[in-house]
């Protein structure tokens, strides 16, 4: 993507926040959109702790329970996406403008990767369409082995 269409799109993620802070009665803080802002900087999945450690070794003043507040009422107003990709921890990602995609996890290094396949597009509609559904979203993750070095050893199970 443009830089001007990633600001594009942050800025309409920070509308749609606000709005739905205004919405529910919440403060508007600028610790909130702080977390917004450098979540839709970022291009990779990430948990809280590390987010809040990112945020901290970059001189934001912020605690971890604002991290992790705030990113609860971003994945309820459907700015994050949140995955379980089998950790005890929760995995985001930044959700406004991003493409439907599913993912493969490297069960050695922790590495995620991201493709999208059109065919489970088809899939989706024909088995709605076939059961009379209506499919909101869909979340395929296939576990596996990178076939090339890890930039990982086994025991660090980093995401990236």
């Amino acid at each position: 993507m443009k830089p001007d269409n990633d600001q594009k799109i942050t800025n309409t993620a920070k509308e749609i926040f606000e709005q739905y802070l205004l919405k529910n009665k919440l403060r508007r803080t600028p610790e909130r959109f702080a977390i917004l802002e450098e979540i839709y900087r970022r291009n990779d999945h990430f948990d809280a702790d590390q987010l809040y450690d990112f945020m901290k070794q970059n001189n934001y003043h912020i605690s971890r329970a604002t991290v992790y507040n705030t990113l609860e009422l971003l994945y309820k107003c459907k700015l994050v996406q949140r995955h379980q990709f089998g950790q005890n921890s929760a995995i985001f990602e930044k959700a406004y403008g991003s493409r439907q995609h599913d993912h493969l996890i490297c069960l050695d290094c922790g590495k995620i990767f991201e493709f999208c396949d059109p065919r489970l597009h088809k899939t989706e509609e024909s088995m709605g369409q076939m059961l009379k559904f209506k499919v909101e979203s869909h979340s395929l993750t296939l576990y596996g082995h990178c076939q090339g070095a890890c930039d990982n050893p086994p025991s660090s199970k980093k995401t990236q």
